[in-house]
């Protein structure tokens, strides 16, 4: 269920969101990201983080705007002070047979089912509901407005980068290490020239013109 909690919520502040929830009576309040919906190659990968209320981490922003380095730095902080973290995996098999959309809210559902503490109230990037029987709030841009959502996708986005650059080591030559799969120039090139390979979502643009028929 969506609730039309915050409408005019007024100025902000990154815990606007969490501290008008706490209000409402909501202690375990879980931001929900994910990292990888557009890649042509790999998971889609979300992460839930249950921050204590008014903990210190004053460098928590939107994960984009972090360097890799800062964000490996946050990624332990996040797991070191928050009272929960969980991570959901949707691979390129299940973006492939359910679409992408459906894949993310796979994926974000599972990560708030790997909460060892179980979350009352969830804070959703985007404007896509989970497939959960608990109240929640989508947020538009939610990265950069609620600071238990710019931990989870810190958290998203460290694990993927991770994953990513461990199939660069299984399949060389396409880049994943440095593009993470994204449809860059050379990524392009490489698919053009190798061929899709396993971890390729073979239904998009950019890979299925090159999956050969079997």
């Amino acid at each position: 269920m969506c609730l039309p909690l915050f409408d005019d919520i007024g100025e902000t502040s990154l815990w606007t969101y969490e501290e008008l929830a706490f209000r409402r009576g909501f202690r375990t309040v879980a931001g929900i990201d994910e990292a990888g919906r557009g890649p042509l190659a790999g998971p889609v990968v979300a992460a839930a983080v249950i921050l204590p209320a008014a903990v210190d981490l004053p460098e928590i922003d939107d994960s984009k705007k972090l360097s890799a380095s800062k964000r490996d730095q946050l990624h332990r902080l996040i797991y070191d002070r928050a009272l929960a973290v969980g991570v959901g995996v949707a691979d390129h098999v299940c973006v492939d047979r359910i679409n992408i959309l459906q894949a993310t809210l796979s994926a974000m559902a599972d990560a708030v089912n790997q909460l060892t503490v179980p979350a009352d109230f969830l804070l959703i990037d985007g404007i896509s509901t989970i497939p959960l029987n608990l109240p929640q709030r989508t947020i538009k841009k939610g990265d950069s407005a609620s600071i238990s959502i710019a931990a989870a996708s810190i958290i998203a986005k460290v694990t993927r980068d991770r994953m990513m650059m461990a199939y660069d080591q299984q399949y060389p030559g396409y880049g994943f290490a440095e593009h993470k799969g994204y449809g860059c120039a050379s990524h392009l090139s490489a698919i053009a020239t190798l061929g899709p390979c396993p971890i390729h979502r073979k239904t998009f643009r950019g890979v299925k013109e090159h999956v050969v028929p079997q």
